[in-house]
């Protein structure tokens, strides 16, 4: 046995390092690789490909037409291949972000080999990549740095409006599971878009870094974080529940699973309870804070409208709005012209005196006309709130901004 070891061994050694990575299914090129002036380098080893593109959200944007309007996409561009056979493509210099991409190879869309790091949205994997150009740049604050860190948590509980065992992902701070630990915390709730599941924002979103390196500087306060399944009809992210290994769609978070029994504004006290039963904190409206982005905007927008006192912060990311009784394919400054119960639900909402109602959208958001409608009948109604407007569309680069720049409003 050990004569055999040692010739495996020496076998392994006489191969070169090419043929280790080869053997350990390693990659033949370095990409991306993140230049001194902040441009970035893209490799893919295919001497034998007719044609590669890469495709990014560091690229110009192109829209595409879709069933619920118009879309932004990444861009693309040829790459150029060298005399070793090998595809190249240098971008010019970029801001610090998170960065998503992949590549087209004979147009086939294919991953880059030679980068580990992935995520899914829906039911899409990009390549992914972090730039920081400067300390407290978005790359840094996406990044893991040197800093105290909070604990990430996928916690079941049981809804019993949806007759459910459902699961949520839970971050609390850093020192919250320190032994002699006794500080109660706020709560903030924040809630995912269409397609997603309880793992989007701590994933696509990095939430948990956002808030560790925000509470580290001492721009946001010490707080829980709560992400929950949006998808009322399931248990939990796909392949994570008993439903199997199925494909997530857009609406509904996955196939047909019937109908749900409630939807999220219905159950939402559901997962306040649990919250507020199984971790120490804080009481009453203004220690509670409820956000989301997409359709995760829309069920905060109707929970803190069915229970106006329980929310003192409110935000509204890129937000699918609708009023009671009305739906999406109605605009909706008509949905809410004359409607009598929602002008007594927003009245009933703003009575109780919310110390934050904050939105947030792109510039070319298909949303945009929906959340200037709510901010001209806000304008009329007298309602106080704040507003924050950013470049592009309906696209994670946003939703990390807004979820940064509420995080640091809350509890203050």
């Amino acid at each position: 046995m050990k004569r055999t070891t040692l010739a495996a061994a020496a076998l392994f050694l006489a191969l070169g390092s090419n043929a280790q990575q080869a053997l350990m299914g390693g990659a033949s090129a370095v990409s991306p690789e993140i230049n001194p002036d902040g441009s970035v380098t893209f490799r893919l080893n295919a001497p034998k490909a007719i044609t590669v593109q890469l495709t990014g959200d560091f690229l110009p944007d192109t829209l595409m037409d879709t069933p619920f309007g118009k879309f932004e996409v990444a861009g693309s561009v040829d790459m150029v291949q060298n005399n070793e056979g090998v595809w190249e493509y240098t971008t010019a210099p970029l801001d610090g972000e998170l960065y998503s991409y992949s590549f087209v190879v004979n147009g086939t869309r294919q991953m880059d080999p030679s980068n580990i790091y992935q995520s899914r949205d829906v039911a899409t994997w990009t390549n992914t990549f972090t730039l920081s150009r400067q300390k407290g740049d978005k790359g840094f604050l996406y990044s893991v740095n040197k800093v105290p860190h909070g604990d990430v948590a996928k916690v079941w509980y049981n809804s019993p409006t949806l007759g459910l065992q459902r699961r949520m992902t839970v971050y609390t701070p850093a020192g919250y599971n320190d032994p002699d630990n006794k500080t109660r915390y706020p709560v903030m709730y924040l809630l995912h878009g269409a397609g997603g599941d309880e793992n989007a924002w701590s994933e696509l979103g990095r939430a948990a870094q956002i808030m560790d390196n925000l509470i580290a500087t001492g721009k946001a306060v010490p707080m829980i974080v709560v992400m929950p399944n949006g998808n009322t009809n399931t248990s939990a992210a796909p392949g994570e529940w008993s439903a199997g290994e199925y494909q997530p769609s857009l609406m509904g978070g996955g196939p047909d699973f019937g109908q749900a029994k409630a939807s999220m504004d219905e159950s939402f006290l559901d997962i306040v309870s649990y919250v507020e039963s199984h971790y120490r904190t804080l009481p009453g409206q203004y220690s509670r804070a409820m956000c989301g982005l997409s359709m995760g905007g829309g069920h905060t927008f109707a929970t803190t409208l069915r229970y106006p006192k329980q929310f003192g912060y409110i935000g509204l990311f890129s937000a699918g709005l609708s009023v009671p009784g009305g739906d999406y394919s109605t605009p909706f400054a008509q949905q809410a012209e004359g409607n009598a119960v929602f002008a007594s639900q927003m009245k009933a909402l703003f009575d109780a005196r919310p110390r934050l109602y904050w939105i947030g959208i792109g510039k070319t958001d298909f949303l945009y006309q929906s959340t200037a409608d709510l901010r001209a009948y806000l304008d009329k109604a007298g309602y106080p709130y704040q507003y924050m407007e950013t470049e592009g569309g309906h696209i994670w680069r946003n939703w990390r901004i807004y979820l940064t720049e509420f995080a640091q409003k809350i509890f203050k």
